[in-house]
């Protein structure tokens, strides 16, 4: 009895980790996924997949795309991704608080979406110019300290692919080598910079860091670029003292 139970949860086990495995291979994916195509990426059969997909559908956390007719992510798993994202949040907001205090400059958080950088949180700066930015705005990936910091993480082939997808759908042509050594940089000092490159007259220092999900997240401070010179030493400093206590929050 005891070994059929054990063999039950075994199995209870591998299910689990195979709906976790599909459910990640659809992440980002924005016109969907045929059943072959998971089956390739989670490497399992194609009617393992589709009894596999088929559950999930019934829980309304898969659903077919209504532009490409394939499968995405559906609204029952965005509920609870919203969810989490509020803990993060909540998590989050006294460390924000901690850095505006310490440069007197504003203090935002994002995650990271296959699109961009998603802004969930900001605690406004001190000084009479501050920049600001509306939570829930998507920045792009490429020209942001949030994101090339996220994009650090990520192995090379990945960060490629994002880096790509963003330009062909941006237009622009740049040289990836340098974008790629740059990250390298990120990836050793632990901090990445904006200078000016999303928006002209604003500059950014910012950490990215993985939470419990496993989701990249960042937190990154914008300041005028008239002021970003004196300021950058103590926002560095302020930065690195929480990702280091951010870090071991999440380990």
């Amino acid at each position: 009895m005891i070994e059929k139970e054990e063999t039950n949860s075994r199995s209870g086990i591998q299910v689990i980790a195979r709906a976790a495995a599909v459910l990640r291979a659809l992440k980002g994916e924005q016109t969907g996924l045929s059943l072959g195509q998971i089956a390739k990426r989670v490497g399992l059969a194609r009617s393992t997949v589709q009894r596999i997909t088929s559950a999930l559908m019934d829980e309304d956390f898969i659903v077919t795309s209504p532009r490409g007719g394939g499968l995405i992510l559906g609204p029952a798993l965005s509920a609870l991704a919203g969810a989490a994202q509020y803990n993060i949040v909540e998590h989050c907001r006294l460390l924000l608080n901690e850095i505006t205090q310490k440069t007197g400059e504003t203090t935002d958080l994002a995650v990271m979406r296959g699109i961009g950088m998603v802004f969930l949180d900001q605690v406004p700066g001190t000084h009479r110019l501050t920049t600001v930015s509306k939570v829930g705005e998507v920045f792009p990936l490429t020209t942001t300290a949030n994101g090339k910091a996220c994009l650090a993480q990520l192995p090379e082939a990945e960060a490629i692919k994002l880096i790509t997808k963003e330009w062909a759908r941006t237009g622009v042509q740049a040289d990836i080598s340098a974008l790629l050594h740059e990250l390298a940089d990120v990836r050793s000092s632990g901090l990445a910079y904006d200078l000016d490159e999303h928006a002209i007259g604003v500059s950014a220092i910012g950490f990215a860091f993985t939470d419990w999900h496993g989701e990249l997240h960042a937190i990154s401070v914008p300041v005028p670029s008239s002021r970003f010179d004196r300021q950058r030493a103590a926002i560095k400093n302020a930065l690195l003292e929480v990702a280091s206590d951010i870090q071991s929050t999440f380990e």
